[in-house]
């Protein structure tokens, strides 16, 4: 090493500063731990839009999107594309098969005020994040929160 860093010491107020700031963090999280309060117990985000949605495959291929409760037809997508949504709905189809429900239970689309847009399966309680996919990919879902029944 060298004699110039060998004959200098380390900063104490470098050391002062690190140390006090590695004792308020462990402050906040004790002081967090303690009070019990947990993200996992904050209310959910106020709903902006909601519907429930049914999905239906098509002889052709395509897959007809209905809104539950009126049963009217909201958007046909056609055969081969929205890889995305074929993907997610076929994931939870699946799980559906495995649980031994059918698909008369309808899925429940929300957009939140927070910006999540989720999809939940409500015969089996699973919830997929679609904002977590990407604009491009959760834009497709919000777009049968717009589409007005009957449109297409």
């Amino acid at each position: 090493m060298s004699d110039t860093f060998n004959q200098r010491p380390f900063p104490r107020g470098a050391l002062v500063g690190a140390g006090a700031l590695v004792g308020l963090a462990l402050l906040l999280v004790s002081a967090v731990r303690i009070s019990g309060a947990d993200i996992s117990q904050m209310p959910p985000a106020r709903p902006i839009a909601e519907r429930d949605v049914r999905f239906e495959d098509r002889p052709d291929g395509g897959v007809a999107v209905y809104d539950a409760r009126s049963n009217r037809l909201l958007e046909v997508l056609a055969p081969g594309s929205n890889g995305f949504v074929r993907a997610t709905m076929r994931g939870l189809a699946r799980d559906r098969r495995s649980r031994g429900v059918g698909p008369d239970v309808p899925f429940h689309l929300a957009a939140s005020a927070d910006g999540r847009l989720t999809l939940e399966d409500l015969a089996t309680g699973r919830r997929v994040e679609l904002e977590a996919f990407g604009h491009t990919n959760a834009n497709i879902f919000a777009g049968f929160l717009r589409a007005a029944p009957g449109a297409n």
